[in-house]
């Protein structure tokens, strides 16, 4: 029995050694200035945290479109650091301040480290200092790309008018119907979270109800009155609301129903949502509309059809543009003995 148990402790040992041997082997060595490897666990690394962001494995030929990569962000750092292009400690921590401070304003406070960094971990499958490291690699990439391809880069033209309506024409029935929406002003009961709860706060919404009846000025005295700490209840603007699945989906179909029916000014019933006992009252009232390029894309906000679609062309040959400046930039990088892939090394 030792015998037998002294055997597997051997064999497995053996075998830890070979895979840690396997997975420090090189997938791949670039050599644009220094000999510099990617081993196969930075390629399993990679790999791995793409097919859990997938939720698929990876065939040998995505396996082998992830090393490209690899190789590629490797000459370009190494190009990089030959031509003096690099990018401060002191941009990559502005960088990260400014995920903190995003952070901080959907928490409504500043987050902790542990939280900031839990933050990070979700968002990238990064811990903060690998996150960090990637971040200087990818910012140092993108300024090396630019200070050779400036040319491509720069001074790309806005599209014509005529791109803009010629775009507009194609598409404007599938993108541009804006749905029958309203405004709504809003009074809001929260359930709470017991049947005691529940029963006050649906007693309240009727109390209110019945206080205000259809009188659209009593609604509004209401809404006042959501100001007061123990009122119990909240009023306020509702924004718009457009007739579409989605809000029957999150607010449910007796709320849909009701409010789609009533006209400007009116008041509703109450209406139990998932988010309380709300009555609402209709302020405006948007018919449905294939929306010309000088209307408002958003109602509540200010940006124009035309305007909307003057960004999208123009992010769109920006993005092109920087695709056509990494293909040139990789092509030259990979020109000649640059790098060498190690095909055995990479087939698991």
């Amino acid at each position: 029995m030792k015998r037998t148990f002294f055997l597997t402790i051997m064999v497995c040992a053996v075998l830890g050694t070979a895979f840690a041997q396997s997975d420090l082997q090189p997938a791949a060595i670039v050599r644009l200035t220094k000999s510099e490897p990617i081993t196969v666990k930075q390629l399993r690394t990679a790999v791995e945290q793409l097919e859990q962001e997938a939720g698929k494995a990876m065939t040998p030929a995505e396996r082998r479109q992830v090393l490209d990569i690899l190789i590629n962000n490797k000459l370009a750092m190494q190009a990089a650091e030959r031509d003096g292009v690099t990018v401060s400690d002191g941009e990559i921590n502005q960088q990260i301040q400014q995920f903190r401070t995003a952070l901080a304003q959907n928490m409504g406070r500043q987050p902790t480290d542990a939280e900031f960094e839990l933050f990070i971990r979700n968002q990238t499958g990064y811990d903060l200092a690998t996150f960090r490291t990637e971040l200087k690699q990818q910012a140092t990439i993108q300024r090396y790309l630019v200070s050779q391809k400036r040319d491509l880069l720069e001074n790309i033209p806005s599209p014509t008018d005529a791109e803009v309506t010629q775009t507009y024409n194609l598409i404007k029935a599938r993108n541009f119907v804006r749905p029958h929406t309203v405004r709504v002003s809003v009074i809001l009961v929260p359930k709470g979270t017991t049947a005691d709860e529940r029963t006050k706060a649906k007693e309240l919404a009727d109390k209110l109800a019945r206080d205000i009846g259809s009188n659209p000025s009593k609604f509004d005295e209401a809404v006042i009155r959501a100001n007061a700490p123990s009122s119990g209840y909240q009023g306020g603007d509702g924004g718009y609301i457009p007739q579409d699945i989605q809000v029957q989906q999150r607010l449910g179909l007796d709320f849909a129903n009701t409010v789609f029916a009533l006209r400007q000014g009116e008041v509703s019933k109450v209406i139990e949502t998932p988010r309380g006992y709300e009555i609402i009252k209709i302020t405006e009232t948007l018919d449905e509309k294939i929306l010309e390029l000088d209307d408002i894309i958003e109602p509540g906000t200010k940006v124009t059809v035309k305007e909307y679609l003057v960004n999208t062309l123009l992010q769109q040959r920006q993005q092109q543009a920087i695709d056509t400046a990494s293909h040139e930039l990789i092509t030259e990088l990979r020109k000649g003995n640059t790098f060498q892939v190690f095909e055995n090394n990479i087939n698991w």
